[in-house]
């Protein structure tokens, strides 16, 4: 499905790496919308932590106690008007910050086409490619940003996605949660005068080729070169060195790859960054849920998704900063005979919250045994739309596919009226 983006990212990586360098720096550019003013926004970014896999939200955000559907795990109070699991009693703390939408209802139950819905708003088709909503905010924020001199849409240790119509230079950049990037090394090819001389030779060769009349191919081979100098060159790339903060600070994100990974989200966000994607896989829980959930996955959620909620807020980030949380789907409300719960996609929860969005509630619910959403439903368009709104890109905005198609921001969802407020 991805497989056009991933080839063109590792040929740019493959030359970045063997030190082709790019054609002369140019500023990250893009065509503005008619009602582009409105998205100028200082600060205005989102950060996604993706579950991948599907996690069982039943276990997490709307537990069902006392059912046969319910599993091992108790509910707890919040600073919110709302109950999560005894398994994430720091994020309990921070809950008066945060929401759950209970009643999502996403269609797609395969891993591959639930986390294209997920991430783009649009269910897989053979006739476009559609971007991810990151790519969606790069083009429509990070390309009003001129002082932002590294990608607008950073995916560190996930599969990030396909910028689809909108093109390479909005596509994710994709590092490790150790700031590494991913199949290349910069550190070799930065001095000074051997930069300047492959920038000289590859603008020769770009220029002719660019000349060459094949289509939209040879300027997005540009583009991502020009990234690749900015990347070489610029002081932001310190936002990806996590071991500069305080001991302190880190020891509240944890060691583990998640935490690393949130806190250079938040690193990256204070530079202007608007779109970060933070991958935490390994939640495909067939087998052995409750011990994987207890001793595994949601301690290691539950410090970085608290650590980086209350860094937010204490920087005075959170009010801009939308906060994401959810993998492709759900899982049974059943449990079945390996101790575990299948793919679910029927009804289930997605966490959000932040960027000024109303936060300690609960929206919508589902049926006592959690097998069904009782009253309106939401697809993930009217998620995309709910961050759109606050991160400030107008609802109407339309974009075009490569055949002339008009392509709805988030698929024309609506936000989430609740937590608009």
């Amino acid at each position: 499905m991805f497989a056009t983006d991933q080839t063109s990212r590792r040929h740019f990586l493959r030359h970045m790496a063997a030190g082709a360098a790019t054609v002369p720096a140019l500023q990250f550019l893009s065509h503005l919308e008619a009602n582009a003013q409105e998205v100028r926004r200082n600060g205005k970014a989102v950060i996604l932590v993706w579950l991948g896999g599907g996690a069982p939200t039943i276990d997490m955000w709307d537990l069902k106690p006392g059912t046969n559907t319910g599993g091992e795990f108790k509910p707890i109070d919040t600073k919110g008007d709302l109950q999560i699991s005894e398994h994430l009693p720091k994020t309990a703390m921070v809950m008066d910050e945060l929401s759950v939408v209970r009643s999502m209802s996403s269609i797609e139950a395969d891993h591959d086409r639930g986390r294209y819905f997920m991430k783009t708003g649009y269910r897989p088709e053979v006739t476009a490619t559609h971007p991810h909503f990151g790519s969606v905010v790069s083009y429509e924020i990070g390309a009003q940003r001129p002082q932002l001199e590294i990608p607008a849409f950073i995916s560190i240790s996930s599969g990030g996605g396909q910028s689809g119509y909108l093109g390479m230079r909005h596509a994710p950049f994709e590092v490790s949660s150790n700031g590494q990037i991913r199949n290349a090394s910069l550190d070799r090819w930065t001095s000074p005068q051997r930069l300047q001389n492959r920038l000289a030779m590859l603008n020769v060769l770009e220029e002719n080729f660019i000349k060459s009349g094949r289509g939209d191919a040879p300027q997005a081979h540009a583009d991502v070169y020009d990234k690749a100098v900015n990347l070489m060159t610029s002081s932001q790339m310190d936002a990806f060195k996590v071991e500069q903060e305080d001991e302190k600070t880190r020891e509240a994100y944890g060691t583990s790859g998640l935490g690393r990974g949130l806190l250079m989200a938040r690193r990256l966000v204070e530079r202007g960054v608007p779109f970060v994607e933070v991958g935490y896989g390994g939640w495909d829980l067939h087998n052995d849920v409750f011990n994987s959930l207890s001793t595994d996955k949601l301690p290691t959620l539950d410090a970085g998704l608290s650590a980086v909620t209350a860094d937010l807020k204490q920087r005075g980030l959170l009010q801009d900063t939308v906060v994401v949380c959810m993998g492709e789907f759900g899982r049974t409300p059943r449990i079945n005979q390996n101790v575990g719960r299948d793919h679910w996609a029927r009804s289930w929860s997605v966490l959000i919250g932040g960027g000024g969005l109303t936060g300690g509630i609960a929206v919508g619910k589902t049926s006592e045994d959690g097998m069904r959403v009782d009253g309106p439903s939401y697809l993930p368009g009217d998620l995309w739309a709910t961050v759109a709104q606050a991160i400030g890109i107008p609802l109407n905005t339309v974009h075009t596919s490569k055949t002339g198609r008009p392509m709805k921001l988030a698929n024309g969802g609506r936000p989430i009226a609740e937590l608009i407020g």
